[in-house]
């Protein structure tokens, strides 16, 4: 699996910080609200609640598209559409494995280019 998806482009964004709360901004809008966070060493990553715009699906963003926090304005910014985070695969956290997060890998590779 690659790395460059499941890490923070700059290791000082999440470090003692809790994301939660934190607002995230697509390259065209608002994608939603962050409703959980990881930063395990194996694997950081954010779950977005998307609220009405897809139906409420909550989207797992990979830390390797996260382009930039601003603690002081609680936002997280991705570089992706929201048509593009619309797109992604489903996550439920109840199916969490290594097949999911390796639809999750495939996917969001394209997007976290350093």
């Amino acid at each position: 699996m690659s790395d460059t998806v499941w890490s923070y482009r700059d290791t000082t964004w999440s470090q003692d910080s809790d994301l939660v709360g934190y607002d995230v901004e697509a390259t065209d809008g608002s994608l939603g609200k962050i409703d959980e966070a990881s930063n395990d060493a194996a694997g950081q990553w954010l779950v977005v609640d998307t609220g009405f715009w897809i139906f409420g699906k909550k989207r797992l963003i990979p830390a390797g598209a996260v382009t930039g926090v601003d603690h002081d304005g609680k936002n997280v910014i991705v570089n992706m559409t929201k048509d593009q985070i619309k797109s992604a695969p489903d996550y439920d956290k109840d199916d969490w494995n290594d097949d999911s997060r390796g639809r999750h890998t495939d996917y969001y590779t394209p997007y976290s280019s350093r």
